[in-house]
């Protein structure tokens, strides 16, 4: 993901606030980053926290919007330098997920997708949050779609692909080393392959 045009400490305290959130709830977790911390670390007052997120669940949706808006737009961004307006408008399209996700993977920060781990983290605790992961998801699918040719089939093969990258994130979140993360990738190309060929 893309980092603030501004370095940190630079910018206005909501979104100072904003972005020390996003890293730490996505590398730490949301339980494990306090509200003491989030203040401490974007060094404003503790007043002037509360006055931009009255709650910790307040910032949580906060981050969840802000994670969507980057996520979407590296997403978008990464289909396209791999290729998406070039290649043939056709199922093979989709293998691009696969070059998506080895790049996400790659990324020093990478621990998954911030929506699934929140809503496996919060479970029915914030509501909220997973009908924010919900329409996280649904965007995500739509995308998706838009590398498959229109059809009949069309929006079902984009919600098969969409639930095999969502797999492949995870998978490769839990292994432990590159190599592990490269069959996560190799395990993709053969789901979406199989797609593909019986489209």
């Amino acid at each position: 993901m893309t980092s603030p045009a501004l370095p940190v400490a630079d910018l206005p305290a909501r979104d100072r606030i904003l972005a020390t959130a996003h890293d730490l709830f996505y590398r730490d977790g949301i339980r494990a980053t306090g509200v003491d911390r989030l203040i401490a670390e974007s060094g404003v007052a503790k007043l002037t926290f509360y006055r931009h997120f009255p709650s910790k669940d307040a910032l949580v949706r906060a981050f969840l919007d802000h994670r969507h808006d980057r996520w979407m737009a590296w997403f978008i961004d990464a289909l396209g330098r791999h290729g998406a307006a070039d290649a043939a408008h056709g199922g093979a399209r989709l293998l691009l997920l696969v070059d998506v996700l080895e790049e996400w993977c790659a990324q020093p920060d990478f621990r998954g997708c911030a929506f699934i781990n929140t809503v496996v983290e919060l479970g029915p605790a914030l509501p909220e949050a997973a009908a924010v992961a919900q329409a996280h998801k649904a965007e995500m699918t739509q995308v998706i779609a838009q590398l498959l040719p229109d059809g009949p089939l069309q929006g079902l093969l984009a919600d098969a692909a969409a639930l095999a990258f969502d797999g492949a994130i995870v998978r490769a979140q839990m292994a432990a080393d590159p190599a592990g993360r490269r069959a996560a990738a190799v395990t993709l190309r053969g789901v979406l392959s199989a797609l593909v060929a019986r489209r």
